[in-house]
């Protein structure tokens, strides 16, 4: 029997429905909607659109946005300033600089200048440290999404073997910590993991992010496993994941497709972290059901 689909784009609508009915209460609350502020510098394609889908994502959520696009040739010093201004402005609640970012500039001592209470994509050194150690802070959007949608198809992830592959600090480090948080036994698998078929296959839930098109194949997969693929791939002008979907769809129980599944959850977790953001600012109790 096919496995389920796993429908990112039907549960992300739903997400970014209650945080729009949150900011309501949020702005009757303090006078004011929470704001977002989103930071591109140079020309990639991908991240103009990206960038565009989060700006509409956010005004249709009820939020104020603030977009600054700025030339490739930037110098680091700038930048860093510009997002200086941005911690000390009373009307951001949020700070997303989108990622890569031009040659010649440290990723790392950009987001190191972000304000961790004001880190929308969970980046920050700071939020990092808080999630290794079980503290409330800021979670990167995609883990956080991926965990949504597990959680929504399974329910309580108490004592489930989870295998995460890829390591990386947006999406496979967090990923492996939230699924700790939440009770899972957790192996962070990795290119130079032994036996990566194997190691996958004891898995009941499968986390792929590795960026490699089709990697996993159905015979990794141990029958009935929830998998989750992060990766979005383009192989002769359409997009794949990480996961051979046709043969993994025969043995899995459950499955994220790509496009469609773990893609949309992104900007919708992105809204709810600005809220989160917002109401802590504020000093008002977090809003819940997000």
């Amino acid at each position: 029997m096919p496995a389920e689909r796993i429908d990112g784009k039907t549960f992300a609508a739903g997400l970014r429905q209650r945080v729009a009915e949150r900011v309501r209460e949020f702005v009757s609350e303090t006078g004011r909607k929470p704001g977002l502020a989103v930071v591109l510098a140079g020309d990639d394609p991908a991240s103009q659109v990206y960038v565009r889908s989060k700006g509409k994502a956010t005004l249709e959520a009820g939020m104020a946005s603030f977009e600054h696009i700025l030339p490739a040739n930037i110098m680091q010093e700038e930048l860093i300033a510009l997002v200086e201004r941005l911690n000390a402005d009373e009307v951001v609640d949020g700070i997303l600089v989108q990622l890569p970012l031009p040659d010649g500039i440290d990723d790392k001592a950009v987001i190191a200048a972000i304000d961790p209470a004001k880190d929308a994509d969970g980046f920050h050194v700071i939020n990092a440290g808080r999630l290794a150690v079980g503290e409330e802070g800021l979670v990167p959007c995609t883990p956080l999404g991926c965990l949504m949608l597990l959680k929504d198809r399974l329910g309580d992830l108490s004592g489930l073997e989870a295998v995460v592959i890829g390591r990386s600090n947006i999406v496979g480090k967090p990923m492996a910590q939230l699924l700790l948080r939440a009770n899972c036994t957790v192996t962070l698998a990795h290119s130079r993991t032994r036996d990566l078929p194997g190691v996958v296959r004891r898995a009941d839930i499968v986390v792929a992010a590795v960026g490699r098109p089709n990697m996993v194949e159905g015979s990794w997969l141990k029958p009935g496993a929830t998998v989750i693929d992060v990766g979005i791939n383009r192989v002769e002008g359409r997009l794949v994941g990480d996961v051979d979907f046709a043969s993994a769809s025969e043995v899995a129980g459950a499955i994220t497709p790509v496009p469609g599944g773990v893609g949309p959850m992104t900007i919708a977790v992105l809204l709810r972290n600005t809220l989160v953001a917002a109401s802590a600012r504020a000093g008002i109790a977090p809003p819940e059901g997000l």
